[in-house]
Formats: structure tokens, sequence, C-alpha cells
């Protein structure tokens, strides 16, 4: 009797909804639409640029990428006999690139550790606003002062290296022609990316556990071994990403390069030599008196140019998400 009075006592259950309100579903519907926008107008660039330049790659298949000459001649018969490849643009923009890195990111990572580490923190505001202040630079102005402040020391650095490096196949010179090199758009590219990778690295650093670096102190340790023990193996995979996004950057850079370097489409393994490629400054250089057929080709260059700046992007957003949720 008594248990039939209980069940009868107790409610039935009720089925817990949740009903979000108007703004917040008006919110999530913004947030949405920017975000897939921007991927359809990702897809969108990518299509065109591969739409526009698939006669480039027809007609000229894999020397597209491997071939060095690119010429577009209007015969007496008023036919155009063009022949385009890219090998020398793509190499000249990957050893540029690397050059950006190996002066760069040790840079980067040196002011990243002063800043976490050892600036005061009056200081460390002020040089953190000036290292954010040059992110927000246009090319331009770094292309100008690479090419009139810059240019003349690189060109003195760029002798002492042949002077006493010379031997090293890569940093001999066929000639003394040492203006204009790949040399000195590598160091104009390498300021230009310290602001990525410092930022970068200093947020990795920042998270570096307070208890491994008590702990390292307890043991004996100084600030550097500190560093060198904790600090550097814990962000090692963030400086990583930081370097590949500031490859990102150099990858793509256009009118800083194109102010301090001769373009040439040769391929020149000599970077202290005064000439070499780059395939956003060669598109710029072209674009304005090229026929209809090149402009299709330097549109398949754009294409290639988009694929390689997002597949290395790709690649550090990448490395930088698995750094910070692993805290490796």
């Amino acid at each position: 009797m008594s248990s039939t009075l209980i069940e009868r006592v107790l409610p039935e259950k009720r089925a817990l909804t949740t009903k979000p309100r108007p703004s917040d579903v008006a919110f999530r519907t913004v947030l949405n639409v920017m975000s897939y926008s921007s991927l359809l107008i990702l897809a969108a660039i990518g299509g065109f640029l591969a739409f526009r330049g698939f006669g480039a790659f027809k007609e000229n298949g894999f020397g597209f990428i491997t071939h060095a000459e690119w010429s577009s001649i209007v015969g007496d018969n008023g036919k155009e006999v063009s022949s385009f490849g890219m090998g020398a643009m793509i190499t000249g923009t990957l050893i540029i690139a690397t050059i950006a890195l190996f002066i760069g990111v040790p840079l980067s990572v040196l002011t990243a550790l002063f800043l976490t580490f050892y600036a005061p923190e009056r200081l460390k505001r002020a040089l953190v606003t000036v290292v954010d202040l040059m992110a927000s630079f246009p090319s331009i102005l770094y292309g100008i002062w690479g090419f009139i402040v810059l240019a003349p020391m690189a060109t003195y650095w760029a002798k002492l290296v042949y002077k006493y490096l010379g031997w090293i196949p890569f940093l001999s010179v066929p000639s003394p022609a040492f203006d204009r090199s790949p040399f000195l758009a590598g160091i104009v590219l390498s300021i230009m990316i310290i602001p990525i990778v410092t930022s970068v690295s200093r947020e990795i650093f920042a998270q570096t556990p307070l208890e491994r670096i008590q702990a390292a102190y307890a043991l004996g340790a100084t600030r550097w071994g500190m560093i060198r023990a904790v600090a550097l193996p814990f962000g090692a995979s963030g400086v990583v990403g930081g370097a590949m996004l500031g490859l990102g950057r150099a990858l793509g850079e256009t009118v800083a390069v194109y102010s301090v370097l001769n373009i040439v489409f040769k391929i020149n393994w000599h970077i202290l030599y005064g000439y070499g490629g780059n395939i956003a400054s060669m598109i710029v250089q072209k674009f304005g008196e090229a026929s209809f057929t090149e402009k299709k080709a330097l549109l398949a260059a754009g294409f290639v140019l988009f694929v390689m700046t997002l597949l290395v992007n790709m690649v550090a957003n990448t490395v930088v998400s698995r750094a910070v949720k692993s805290g490796k």
C-alpha cells in the first residue's frame, strides 16, 4: 500500500531541453557565415588561378615546373611562340626563403627568450609594441630601406663572405657582381619575418609550466640552464611552427624582393651573385606588359605560389596547435 502511494506522489520525469536565445542564434549564424565565407573566398581564388592558368599547364606540361626559360615572341606571321618555365623562379624563391629563415629564426628565438625570461616588465611592453609595429609595416617600406640603406652594407658583407668562404660552392661567384643578390633579398626578408616568428615563439615560451621552471631552479640551474633544459625543449615545436609561418610570408613576398633583386630567368645557386628569382616579384614585373598567353602563364605561376604558401601555412598551423595542446 505504501509503495503504491509513493509511486503516485513522485512526479513524472521531465525532458530537459535548452532553447538558445534569439541573440545567441543570430551570433552563431554570423560566425558560421563568416567562417565558411573565408573558406569559400580561398577556394574561389585557388579555383580562379587554376582555371585561368590551366592552358599554360596544358601547353608546357611538367616543364612548366622544371624548365627555366620564360619567353613569348610574336613572329612575322603574327603567331605567338612561347615557352614558359618556373624552374628558376621556384629555385630562387626557395633559396631566398631559406636565407631568410637561416638569419631570421635565430634572431627571433633569442628575442623571444629575452622578452620572456630576461626583460623587465616596462622594457618588455615597449619591445613587444615595437615588434608588433614591425609586423604592420608595408612591404614597400622594407624594400626602400633595403635598397637605399641596407644594400651598400650587404654588398660589403657579401664581399667579406666571398673573401673568406668563397671556396664553398654556393658562396662562390662567377664574376665580382654582388649587388642586388639573393643574399640581400634574404636579409630583407629575414627582417620582415622576425615579428611573426618572435610573436609565436614568445607565446609558446610564456606557456612553459611554472613547476618545471621552479624545479630547474631548485636543482641549482642558472637562468640559461633552465632555458636550455626546460624552455627550449618545451617550445621547440612552437618555434618550428613559427618558423614555417615566417616561411609562408617569405615565399609570397613581392615588392620588397622586387626592390632589391635582379630578376633573371636562369637558375642561380650562387647566393652572393647579383641575380636570382622570386615567383611573386616575377609576376609583378611581367604582368603589366604581358600578352594574353603570357598572362595565363603568370596566373598559373600564381597558382603554384598559392599552393606552396597554403601547404606551408597549413603545416605551420598544425605544428603550433599540437605544441599548444600537448605542451611540448
